[in-house]
């Protein structure tokens, strides 16, 4: 077990995909315990508005554009981080994208722009990350993935797998890098309100704010626990019923959301030929 916990003292943080939803709260959260952020996103506009908006906060924001799908990008943002601004002490990978996907009607490009942004956007972050921490002997790495990861929801098929992989790679990578001196957590938030879980079409338990999304995560970020998850009596629950037969899970799965009753999303529409016939 790595015990560090990183404060404002030890240096930088750094958060992806900080233009809105929860990684713009946690910047300014951050920045209000006193902490340098570092935000990254491809929208520079949101970005500078973020920065005046911290402006009479303890802390500050520092903008670093930069796409979480180049890799060369994000190289250049530690770059910038490490020679301008000082120590990374703390990384939340959270940029990500949600794309619904139907059966009916399968687009390669929903998954590609989904493992692009939500899981290869996480690596090109992490690998120059590491190597830093690695050079300082600490660091706190955290992966915002999704409750969603645990097991698969109706139109979840691209998003649910990327966040079942931050999952996957989390577990994974936490048993080298506590040797490294390197502490990583998992953010598996519930249902949270923005852009992304407006496109949901089923009701959504439990439902949390931007802002309670980022008093949790900054309240877990100082604690010792790998999984940093709530609420806990929605996502607990959710975690559980992944421990079900299939056969259980997938009827109260029906059941909750009512997609067993809901029109196939092709019904309706005129059948498009392929190209090829």
């Amino acid at each position: 077990m790595n015990d560090f916990v990183a404060r404002p003292e030890h240096g930088i943080a750094w958060i992806s995909g900080a233009s809105s939803g929860i990684g713009r709260a946690l910047a300014l959260k951050l920045a209000g315990e006193g902490y340098k952020v570092a935000v990254t996103a491809r929208d520079h506009e949101k970005l500078a508005e973020l920065q005046s908006e911290a402006n009479e906060l303890s802390g500050s924001i520092i903008v670093l554009d930069g796409d979480v799908t180049n890799a060369e990008d994000m190289e250049h943002v530690l770059a910038s981080i490490e020679y301008e601004h000082g120590a990374l002490a703390l990384a939340v990978f959270n940029a990500g994208v949600y794309l619904p996907v139907h059966a009916e009607e399968l687009k390669r490009e929903d998954f590609e722009q989904s493992f692009a942004v939500n899981l290869q956007g996480v690596v090109n972050c992490l690998v120059p990350a590491v190597r830093h921490m690695k050079g300082k002997g600490q660091g706190q790495i955290a992966f915002v993935s999704s409750v969603t990861g645990y097991g698969g929801l109706p139109t979840g098929a691209a998003y649910g797998a990327t966040k079942a992989a931050l999952i996957n790679m989390a577990e994974s990578l936490k048993f080298d890098l506590d040797k490294m001196g390197i502490r990583i957590q998992l953010i598996n938030p519930g249902f949270v309100d923005t852009p992304a879980t407006r496109k949901n079409e089923f009701p959504m338990p439990s439902l949390v704010s931007v802002e309670e999304a980022a008093a949790q995560i900054c309240a877990g970020l100082k604690q010792q626990s790998f999984e940093i998850t709530f609420p806990k009596r929605f996502t607990f629950a959710l975690k559980a019923l992944n421990l079900l037969p299939y056969s259980l899970y997938f009827w109260l799965v029906n059941r909750a959301t009512g997609w067993q009753e809901r029109p196939r999303a092709d019904r309706h529409r005129p059948v498009t030929p392929h190209p090829a016939e």
